[in-house]
């Protein structure tokens, strides 16, 4: 609370396409899409048209005993997406988790197994901060305050291809840490619910990227041991790795699917999970106690199912992977020297996501960092000692010309 003193919320009077605008007109490129949620840009015309066009036919209504186009539409279409052919709605990334988590857990209650409560998460991994979330959570920053409050949860060994020994493969070290997972479950799976992991990029640990083989090497697990795979793609889901979702870089399918983020475009809050047939066919039941019993007041709200969808027509219609693939490959050649610069280390790229690592940071670095990079024009957030981008994809030549111009002058200068 204290540091909002030296560091005053920047006052931000409107957006344009990748564009913060102040009152005073100041103008500051949002290198992190505003907590990785726009994917399209600030005030895109298309989302605008489509949630005026559904103001004038419906703004909400309940989804218990209700349902509405928008929202139908939208799970039909995550459903041929997915593969994953149900769909329940809450409100934020947190809320996913939530409901992922509970679904599990009751899923084992109602097939008979109810001694299979235990969940696995993935060391340094990030998942949300309300209870449940906050338990399979793994950043000490957000935990250790609220730790008497906590589920005790199981981390198994990071699969982030920065801890690999020297001449060790991304790939090998993904290897070595699945089989961290699978000692646990030979002990552990008959007790166990869940493994959720951020498929190949976890954010909050500071983009740690890690090989797609870990994620094989996990599915393959989780059906040997019998137990459920989340798939956290609450933001990297939606293009920012690359692939429409995360997981299809390496070909498998979850049992449970969370989105959030830029699942609007960063217009409205909106969260799903996705579900198999499977997990859907355990609540199928006359007994209400079975049923998957979650409310959310906003559940499949029609406005943020109109952007969703507003979205996904930009996906359909504008061939947005394709043209990212080019716009990462071009931007990665120009942070080259960024990349080779002596203070820089484990600079990584995947996707439209880049980070590299600070080998001399100081503590204050992440903000020290931040007010230089605002003063220059671009709104950044360091994570620690890491750097990283993860910009609208509607990024022009000026603004990665921009913000590889600012990364330099920011590593020359001493903290």
């Amino acid at each position: 609370m204290k540091h909002l003193e030296a560091t005053p919320p920047l006052p931000i009077a409107r957006g344009e396409g990748p564009w913060l605008i102040d009152y005073e007109g100041r103008r500051y490129l949002d290198a992190i899409s505003s907590w990785w949620v726009n994917l399209f840009g600030h005030c895109h015309p298309r989302i605008n048209a489509a949630l005026r066009d559904q103001l004038d036919r419906l703004e909400h209504v309940i989804l218990a005993g209700c349902t509405h186009a928008p929202v139908v539409e939208l799970s039909e279409r995550l459903a041929r997406l997915t593969g994953l052919g149900h769909a329940f709605y809450g409100s934020d990334g947190a809320s996913a988790t939530e409901i992922a988590l509970k679904m599990s857990f009751h899923f084992w209650r109602n097939s008979g197994q109810p001694q299979k409560t235990g969940f696995i998460s993935v060391q340094h991994g990030y998942h949300g901060e309300t209870l449940g979330a906050l338990s399979v959570t793994d950043v000490a920053l957000f935990k250790d305050t609220y730790a008497p409050l906590l589920r005790h949860t199981h981390q198994v060994q990071s699969p982030d291809w920065r801890l690999a020994e020297p001449g060790e493969s991304a790939e090998a070290y993904a290897l070595r840490a699945a089989a961290d997972l699978e000692r646990y479950l030979e002990q552990h799976a008959d007790t166990t619910a869940a493994l959720i992991v951020e498929p190949l990029v976890q954010g909050a640990a500071g983009m740690a990227m890690h090989h797609p083989a870990y994620l094989q090497k996990a599915r393959a697990l989780c059906d040997r041991f019998g137990i459920h795979l989340i798939a956290d793609e609450i933001a990297v889901g939606f293009g920012r790795t690359g692939t429409l979702f995360a997981c299809e870089q390496a070909g498998i399918r979850p049992d449970l699917l969370c989105l959030s983020k830029g699942i609007t475009g960063g217009y409205l809050p909106l969260s799903a999970v996705l579900c198999s047939e499977a997990i859907y066919a355990a609540f199928y039941d006359d007994h209400t106690a079975r049923g998957f019993l979650h409310s959310h007041s906003y559940t499949g709200n029609a406005l943020a199912c109109r952007a969703a969808l507003a979205v996904l027509d930009l996906f359909e219609g504008g061939k947005v992977i394709a043209a990212n693939r080019d716009k990462a490959a071009h931007l990665t050649a120009m942070l080259a020297e960024v990349a080779d610069h002596p203070r820089v280390t484990h600079f990584r790229h995947l996707g439209m996501i880049w980070a590299f690592d600070v080998k001399d940071a100081k503590p204050g670095f992440s903000r020290t960092w931040h007010e230089r990079a605002l003063a220059e024009g671009v709104f950044m957030r360091p994570i620690g000692n890491s750097v990283y981008f993860m910009p609208p994809y509607v990024i022009g030549e000026a603004e990665k010309h921009l913000i590889v111009r600012v990364s330099r002058k920011l590593l020359a200068m001493p903290d």
